[in-house]
């Protein structure tokens, strides 16, 4: 068992680290009282920090890794390429290779890459835009579509505080808030708007893994065509979470798929994606469109580099070939840790709900189960979400945050993996039984 005041060499590096980066971290996302863990290798489910402690990881680098880490065949690829170079400035013949499997993954006719999933949605907004010749966005409460302005809203809790400093200078009326899951809402917050687009998660992420109702997206593609707006799914996180991505889980063909993450190959930067119709996407393209006021923009340093393309055409055609079954089993391990956890809630009788769909899990200590993030919010109860992260850390297992529980998993986690991480968090709920108690 890992025991707090033990991590002494994640201590002495945080107060360094201190010094230079603004609070200490890389990313705010990755700090936690009294500090961060420090991770210097990783293989499978598992990974060590620096005073030798192992830990089951089940953030596996922000969703993005289903294979697990260390994956050879990608490694492979990586190895190769750093020999022949690792980024040009140059056309390459693996940004063809890697777009023609993007596209066979998601059924759609085009991709563009872009450098992260934030990028991604930027040039789908400025894409649907450009189209449509509308101005306003419909984007849900609670969903997270990166750091692009007009989409960085409303979304942490309490939702009607700006996401950012700064954000006083976007224009509010560009952005119009939806209510997730509930399309009689969407209708009734639309009927006066004239969209050029919705952007949805079909599994909110950051607000713990709460997944559309099929419904909910059937109804949205219906209102796309009947209003005239484009749909995007953001798949940063589903994309490969899902059997060819959640829109062929769900059966809803949207307009653009977004996509990040593991579209790099899970292990790298500069990944992300821009995938749709032909008719929507050859509004890039400068052969057909040489005047530059007559097309929308994407460019981008490092966009396309060789190393990011080969290792996303590896892992996309090793998902191609192992099919269906290789998620048939992601989604068996899903099942078992959501069935674990929902038996102990209901043997502790506490007052905590599960949600979540395929590989995605997310814990939440409500009173109400969430049908969406404000409901997953808006009764939270933050102590027993923070206890339960500091009960886990000392029980050699890992995710982010202590604040919002949610969890990913991968190919490389184990059944017994999953009965240990149910076994603990009983412990927990028994141990915590008068906080946890219904009310």
């Amino acid at each position: 068992m890992v025991r707090w005041e033990d991590l002494r060499g994640s201590a002495k590096i945080y107060e360094e680290a201190r010094k230079y980066l603004p609070g200490g971290v890389s990313y705010s996302l990755r700090y936690f009282d009294p500090h961060p863990i420090y991770i210097v290798r990783a293989k499978g489910s598992r990974v060590w920090d620096v005073d030798g402690n192992e830990y089951v990881d089940y953030w596996m680098g922000h969703g993005a890794v289903v294979t697990g880490f260390g994956y050879e065949p990608v490694l492979e690829a990586v190895r190769e390429q750093l020999a022949l170079g690792t980024h040009f400035g140059w056309c390459n013949e693996w940004e063809v290779k890697w777009a023609e499997a993007v596209t066979q993954w998601f059924g759609l006719d085009m991709a563009k890459p872009t450098n992260s999933g934030t990028e991604a949605n930027m040039y789908a907004i400025r894409l649907a835009r450009a189209y449509t010749k509308k101005k306003k966005i419909g984007k849900f409460i609670g969903g997270w579509h990166g750091g692009y302005p007009e989409l960085h809203v409303a979304v942490n809790y309490p939702y009607d505080h700006p996401s950012s400093l700064d954000m006083q200078y976007v224009k509010a009326d560009y952005t119009v808030l939806l209510p997730y899951n509930d399309l009689d809402g969407v209708r009734e917050v639309v009927k006066n708007e004239d969209l050029a687009a919705v952007i949805v998660e079909p599994v909110v992420g950051v607000a713990g893994c709460i997944p559309a109702q099929r419904d909910f997206l059937k109804g949205l593609r219906e209102l796309a065509d009947e209003k005239g707006f484009l749909l995007i799914f953001d798949e940063v996180i589903t994309g490969f979470r899902f059997y060819k991505g959640a829109q062929n889980y769900y059966g809803v063909r949207p307009d653009i798929v977004t996509a990040g993450k593991a579209v790099g190959g899970q292990y790298f930067a500069g990944a992300g994606a821009i995938v749709g119709s032909s008719e929507y996407l050859e509004l890039m393209n400068q052969v057909a469109r040489p005047r530059f006021w007559e097309r929308a923009f994407h460019g981008g340093t490092f966009v396309g580099n060789p190393l990011t393309m080969r290792a996303g055409y590896t892992l996309i055609s090793e998902l191609l070939s192992k099919g269906e079954s290789f998620y048939e089993k992601l989604y068996a391990l899903g099942n078992r840790l959501i069935k674990g956890l929902e038996d102990s809630v209901g043997r502790a009788s506490a007052q905590c709900h599960i949600t979540g769909l395929g590989s995605m899990i997310g814990i939440h200590f409500t009173k109400e189960a969430p049908k969406d993030p404000l409901t997953s919010e808006k009764t939270k109860n933050l102590r027993a979400c923070e206890l339960l992260f500091k009960h886990m850390v000392g029980r050699n297992t890992l995710y982010l945050s202590p604040a919002k529980p949610h969890l990913f998993l991968s190919i490389a986690h184990t059944p017994e993996e999953i009965d240990k991480f149910v076994n603990d968090f009983e412990e927990f709920l028994v141990k915590n039984a008068e906080l946890l108690a219904v009310r």
